[in-house]
This record gives structure tokens, sequence and C-alpha cells, in this order.
């Protein structure tokens, strides 16, 4: 069992929800990412995505886009990701750590030898999101014959078919996007998310996340309730940038709204997992 599964194993015997804070790597420096990335774990969080910098990406809003390229100029390319992630697993080896990114720096490494080496790195998940699942098979079996699952994004529009195809060919958990829009848009429907959250547990047994949509503690509380795990980027993201240079403020700031985001989800009423007991 990989380490996310053992994660959200451990969380449904607790009545939990995970939570997954996002940070692009390298931003606002390569330095700065690991310490960061620990102080969220203190801080409460059971899950890291680690944004891979890329020139144009399609599903992140301008927050996001921004850090991408703050990244990019500074140097921080796929490999330099993968380099963050060994480095973490030096003090955490437990933490699941998901890699978010796009096709096109993953294909210029090539499929085999990025597996290998995200791997090798310490990565536990993988998610690509110009790359659907019938173009990813190849991908896919490489990933998990060196221990990554494979994680797809679900829309609000996906059909019960298409839902199939996605459920059957993902490993790790569902990322449910809980808005018709890019990361860090506004307005969502609370109501119909979790409407939606159990019409998709109805198709699989993987745990289902939901993120784009939650930028502050209180709908993380709420989403709570219902999914089993809340991630949160844009609203993470944009308290990096607010610190401009100063990565120590960087870092406070973000494990400070970390633990207003934890302090939430306990409080709430449960996890999707407590309310189904």
């Amino acid at each position: 069992m990989g380490r996310i599964a053992q994660t959200f194993e451990s969380l449904r015997r607790q009545r939990r929800a995970a939570l997954v804070p996002f940070v692009t790597a390298g931003d606002p420096e390569p330095s700065a990412t690991v310490p960061l990335m620990h102080s969220m774990v203190e801080a409460g969080a059971d899950m890291i995505e680690l944004g891979i910098p890329f020139s144009d990406p399609m599903a992140d809003g301008p927050v996001i886009q921004q850090a991408s390229e703050r990244a990019l100029a500074r140097g921080v390319h796929l490999a330099d990701v993968l380099a963050i992630v060994a480095e973490f697993r030096v003090q955490d080896p437990a933490t699941p750590v998901i890699l978010m990114g796009y096709l096109n720096p993953i294909e210029a490494a090539g499929y085999e030898a990025f597996a290998r080496r995200a791997g090798e790195a310490g990565a536990d998940g993988l998610i690509v999101v110009d790359l659907p699942p019938e173009e990813g098979e190849d991908l896919n079996r490489l990933l998990r014959n060196n221990g990554i699952d494979p994680v797809f994004l679900l829309a609000p529009t996906t059909t019960p078919e298409r839902l199939q195809v996605i459920c059957d060919a993902a490993s790790g958990f569902i990322y449910y996007v809980s808005l018709r829009g890019v990361t860090g848009s506004a307005n969502l429907d609370l109501a119909e998310v979790r409407t939606r959250i159990a019409q998709i547990k109805q198709q699989t047994s993987l745990p289902v996340g939901v993120g784009f949509g939650i930028s502050d503690a209180a709908t993380a509380g709420h989403v709570a309730e219902f999914a089993d795990a809340i991630i949160v980027g844009s609203a993470v993201v944009k308290r990096i940038a607010e610190c401009g240079n100063d990565v120590e403020q960087a870092r406070r700031k973000v494990a400070a709204f970390v633990r207003e985001l934890r302090t939430a989800i306990e409080s709430g009423t449960g996890s999707a997992q407590a309310a189904q007991s």
C-alpha cells in the first residue's frame, strides 16, 4: 500500500478529511520550497500538492500562473522539482507528495525516465492536467510500476460514462474540480458540490478530493463534511506572493493559514467517511 492509500486509510479510521495544500515548486525561490512543505505538514497538512512550473498552464488562474512565472524566472524546471521532493523526503518519509503539472515537460524528459526519477525521488502521485486517460495508458503503467498513483481531474460537467472511464484509470484518489473555471475562481455552490460528490462515490471506491474553489477556512470546514480531501491552492500561493522575497514571512504566513484550515476542518461535522459510518 502506497503513502496516499495509507494516509487516507488512517484518516478514515480517525473520521477526518485530508488537508492538501498546494505550492508551486521554486516559488518564491528554490531554497524556500522544502521549508514551506515542512511547515505546512507541521501546521496540519496531510499531503502536499507540488506544482511543476510551466509556461502555459491552461487550468491555472492568475495567482498560480504568476507563481509559475516566478519559479521559471529563477530557473526551476522538472529536474529541480524532483530534487525538491528528494530533499523533502530526507526529513519526512511519510507525507504523500502529489505532483501537478502539464504533459510537455514530462514528454521532454521521456515517460520511462520521468517515472523512474519521480519514484526514486519519493513522489506518490501525479496529476497531468492535459493528459486524458485514453491517452495516458503508457505513462500510467510506468507510474504504477514506480509506486506513483495517476490522479485524474473530474469536472462538474463530466458525464457518468466519462466518470467511469476516469475512475477505472485512476488510483490514489479522484480530484473533483468544484468550479467551471480555473484555479482561484469564486462562487462555490456547496450544495451542488455535495450532490456531485455523492454521485461520484456511487461509481468509485476511491477517496474524492475537492479543489479549485476553496479559498478560506470556513469553506474548507463545510467541504470536509462530505469530501475525503480538501485541496487548497490559490489561497496558499496568494499568501506567498504577498510576502514578496521575504521567505521567512511567507513560511509563517502559510503555516498560520494551514492551521486555520486544519482547525476549521476538525471543528466541522466530520468527513465523508464519518457521515457514512
